[in-house]
């Protein structure tokens, strides 16, 4: 019956580690999802910032319309 206390520790242990996994990657999904989210706003401002600049050169005729 030592046996199957040692299988059952063995397998509590992985079972909290698994859990603990879980955890972590459950955190590490949403630093993630943050990180795209600010990804896309900067993305986005800076397309603008290219749009703007575009038409600041037209308008001083220094790229062709």
């Amino acid at each position: 019956m030592a046996t199957d206390n040692l299988v059952l520790e063995h397998l509590r242990a992985i079972r909290s580690t698994v859990e603990r996994l879980s955890e972590d990657m459950q955190e590490v999904k949403g630093r993630l999802g943050v990180l795209e989210q600010q990804y896309a706003i900067i993305s986005n401002r800076f397309d603008r910032l290219d749009d703007r600049v575009l038409r600041i050169e037209k308008r001083l005729d220094l790229v062709e319309a």
